[in-house]
C-alpha cells in the first residue's frame, strides 16, 4: 500500500472514531446509549448544562450572581454544618458560591467558627432587623391569640407558635431585603438538617439565568386549610385591583381547579427554592405582599409563606418559568425527592430510593403539576 493510500485509512478509522464517540460519550468520558439520548425525560435539565466544570477557570468565567441563604438559630448549629457540609460535597466544592447566614439574635464565635469550618467559599452572617421579626404592633393581640388558640386546639402544627409565624412572614417578604442580600440575584434556600441526594452536576443558578426562569422547586404538596381559610379570597381581591400584574399562560390552573374561584391548596415546598429575587423586589410581588400583611392573616391564622411564593409565582410568573428540577435529589423529614430518571442511575449519582419518593404520594401535588405542564 503506497504511504499516502495508508495515511488516508489512517484518518478514515480515526475520523470515523471520533464520530461515534461524540454520540455515545456523556462528557465523562464514560460510554452511554444512543437510545436514551434520543428520549430525554421531560423533567430533565437539557444536557448541556448536566457536566461538571471542565477547569477552575472555566467555572469563575460562568457563575451566576447566587448565594445560598440560611434562617438559623445558634441552637441549630449542628444541624446547620449537616445540610452546610452536604451542600458542599454534593455542588459546591466545584462552584463555590458564598453563604448568607441569618439570625433573630447575633451568632455565636462558636456557630461561626464551624460553619466556617466546612464551607469552600465566602460566608457572611447577619442579624434581621428587629421590625422584620416581631409581630407588628398594629395586630391585633386579642384576635392573634384567639386565632392560636383555635390552632391549638385542632392539632395544627405550630399552631400556637408566634415564633414561627414570625419566621413565615420574614420569609414571605424580607429576607430578599436583607442588607447581605443586597449584593445578589438569585438565591438558593437551605434549612438546618435537609439532605441532598444526588450529585449535582450542573449549575441550577445558570440554567435559571439562561432559560429566564424565576422559581425553581423539588417537592410540591397541598397547604394545610385550617392556616389558611381567608388567604385565598384576599388573593382574588388583589387580583380584582391589579390585573396587569397577572402574567399570561400562567401556573394558575395548577392551584385552582375551577379556574381561579377555589384555591385547591397546591404549592410548592419552600424550603427549598432557587429564585430570582427581581421577582420578589419587583413591583408585583412588592404590591401582593404588603397587601396580604395588611390583612394579618400570617398572625391572625398561620399563613406559610410557602403558600405566599407558590401563588404570586403561580400567578405573576408564566408557567414555563416554574422549574422543577428532579435532578435534586432532596429530602427535609419527612419528605423526600429522589429522582426516578433512569440516567441518574446510571451515572451513580444518587443515594436514595426512588421507591420511597413523595413526588406521587397522595398528599403531592405533582400530578397537577404535571398536567399543567403536559407532561
Amino acid at each position: 500500500m503506497s504511504r499516502s493510500r495508508y495515511l488516508l485509512v489512517i484518518f478514515a478509522v480515526v475520523l470515523s472514531g471520533h464520530y461515534i464517540l461524540s454520540f455515545t460519550s456523556d462528557g465523562y468520558g464514560r460510554a452511554t446509549s444512543l437510545s436514551r439520548l434520543t428520549s430525554p425525560s421531560q423533567n430533565r435539565v437539557p444536557e448541556e448544562y448536566n457536566t461538571r466544570p471542565k477547569t477552575e477557570l472555566d467555572m469563575l468565567q460562568r457563575r451566576a450572581n447566587a448565594t445560598f441563604v440560611m434562617l438559623a438559630r445558634n441552637s441549630d448549629l449542628d444541624m446547620a454544618v449537616r445540610s452546610i457540609r452536604r451542600m458542599e460535597d454534593r455542588f459546591n466544592t466545584r462552584h463555590h458560591y458564598p453563604y448568607v447566614l441569618l439570625n433573630d439574635e447575633p451568632f455565636t464565635d462558636e456557630f461561626k467558627r464551624r460553619v466556617s469550618a466546612v464551607v469552600s467559599s465566602e460566608v457572611q452572617y447577619g442579624q434581621v432587623p428587629r421590625e422584620h421579626w416581631v409581630q407588628p404592633e398594629w395586630i391585633d393581640e386579642d384576635r392573634a391569640t384567639k386565632g392560636r388558640d383555635q390552632l391549638v386546639a385542632e392539632n395544627v402544627i405550630y399552631g400556637g407558635s408566634v415564633s414561627y409565624r414570625n419566621m413565615c412572614r420574614f420569609n414571605s417578604g424580607f429576607f430578599f431585603r436583607h442588607p447581605l442580600m443586597q449584593n445578589y440575584r438569585w438565591y438558593w434556600r437551605i434549612e438546618p438538617d435537609v439532605h441532598f441526594h444526588c450529585d449535582i452536576n450542573f449549575d441550577p443558578f445558570l440554567f435559571m439565568q439562561d432559560r429566564e426562569k424565576v422559581y425553581g422547586f423539588t417537592i410540591t404538596m397541598y397547604e394545610f386549610d385550617k392556616t389558611i381559610p381567608t388567604l385565598w379570597g384576599h388573593v382574588k381581591d388583589f387580583i380584582r385591583l391589579h390585573p396587569e400584574y397577572v402574567a399570561k399562560d400562567n401556573a394558575m390552573n395548577f392551584m385552582s381547579d375551577d379556574g381561579g374561584e377555589t384555591y385547591n391548596r397546591c404549592h410548592f415546598w419552600s424550603n427549598f427554592e432557587i429564585a430570582d429575587m427581581n421577582f420578589w423586589r419587583g413591583p408585583a410581588y412588592t404590591d401582593f405582599f404588603e397587601y396580604l400583611d395588611s390583612k394579618g392573616g400570617f398572625y391572625y391564622e398561620r399563613w406559610g409563606d410557602a403558600p405566599v411564593h407558590s401563588i404570586a409565582a403561580g400567578i405573576f410568573a408564566r408557567k414555563d418559568q416554574i422549574q422543577f428540577f428532579e435532578e435534586i435529589g432532596y429530602e427535609h423529614n419527612p419528605y423526600t425527592h429522589c429522582p426516578k430518571d433512569p440516567v441518574m442511575w446510571e451515572r451513580g449519582r444518587c443515594g436514595c430510593n426512588p421507591e420511597g419518593s413523595f413526588d406521587y404520594d397522595g398528599y403531592s401535588c405533582m400530578r397537577q403539576w404535571d398536567r399543567l405542564m403536559g407532561n
